[in-house]
């Protein structure tokens, strides 16, 4: 691990609103973000642009671009050194991905930086995995003193789930050495054991996992989108990753990574061990269930 996280409480917010942009916002302050980003940061932020297969946020394949336009006005109303929108899809080249979308307008009319991940100049870092044994990351992570990822939840039919720890775990290693879909070097050989290792090199400071939409049956892209008006914020990607899993009905010890994540102390999985602001796990469980499946379901209600 290269740095800590910026705060190592594990600080979660729920929040509710048919906006994606307002839940987002509540969130962050719910969290209190303002202190966690000053005048000396350096800002990442590392959106979730996978591929162009359904360009339209509402497919939930990709994050809104209206959406991502907040989340920099927020961080830029915090006033920090730099902020920097860096990604490396895995399906095209990244490049291809932000004009696709739109998110080239969005970073030009901000004017914040851009770095593609998948481009270098590198580091070499070390990873407790089989294969590979380390990667390359662009050496921006070195310049990185909060980063924010922001993603949609997303059934996932290799990880079994894709939230905030994934979306850096495979955003980061770069597409020019890893090839497209980043599978050339072994990352899928031992995914879950990848994306554990990732995340203990790869500090999350701010997860921003929102399922408004969120995508069910399969993924990452094939799957179907359910507006449930629900967003989770943390300072700690595993509790923010946990409760994405109970709304999608897992315990954290049957997704693999976040088992893993937990047997390594990295972050809390622990519900009762969470400071959870805004809504609590069972209402927001009865609000995703009946958006998504049309019946309320609360399984953590007791």
């Amino acid at each position: 691990m290269l740095r800590q996280r910026k705060r190592m409480s594990s600080d979660i917010s729920i929040t509710h609103n048919n906006d994606e942009r307002q839940a987002i916002m509540d969130g962050l302050n719910n969290i209190a973000t303002n202190q966690l980003i000053g005048p000396n940061d350096v800002v990442v932020i590392t959106p979730n642009w996978v591929n162009l297969s359904k360009p339209h946020p509402e497919s939930a394949v990709v994050v809104g671009q209206d959406s991502l336009r907040m989340v920099i006005q927020y961080v830029k109303g915090l006033k920090p050194k730099r902020i920097v929108i860096a990604t490396g899809s895995g399906g095209q080249p990244t490049p291809q991905v932000m004009t696709g979308v739109g998110y080239d307008q969005v970073i030009q009319s901000e004017g914040v930086e851009f770095v593609d991940l998948n481009e270098g100049p590198f580091i070499t870092v070390p990873l407790q995995n089989k294969r590979p044994f380390t990667t390359k990351i662009n050496k921006l992570l070195e310049e990185t003193t909060v980063l924010i990822s922001f993603t949609q939840l997303k059934h996932h039919e290799s990880a079994t789930m894709s939230a905030c720890i994934k979306n850096i775990a495979l955003s980061w290693p770069p597409a020019s050495i890893h090839g497209f879909p980043k599978k050339a070097l072994g990352i899928h050989d031992h995914l879950h054991t990848f994306i554990a290792a990732m995340a203990d090199v790869v500090p999350i400071d701010i997860a921003i996992l929102s399922c408004n939409p969120v995508m069910i049956g399969t993924g990452p892209t094939k799957g179907l989108s359910r507006h449930t008006g629900l967003v989770i914020c943390g300072t700690d990607p595993i509790s923010v990753d946990t409760i994405g899993a109970r709304l999608l009905g897992f315990k954290p010890e049957a997704i693999q990574y976040l088992h893993l994540c937990d047997q390594l102390k990295m972050g809390v999985t622990d519900i009762k061990q969470m400071h959870i602001v805004g809504l609590d796990i069972p209402t927001a469980e009865e609000r995703f269930s009946q958006a998504v499946y049309g019946e309320m379901l609360a399984v953590d209600k007791n």
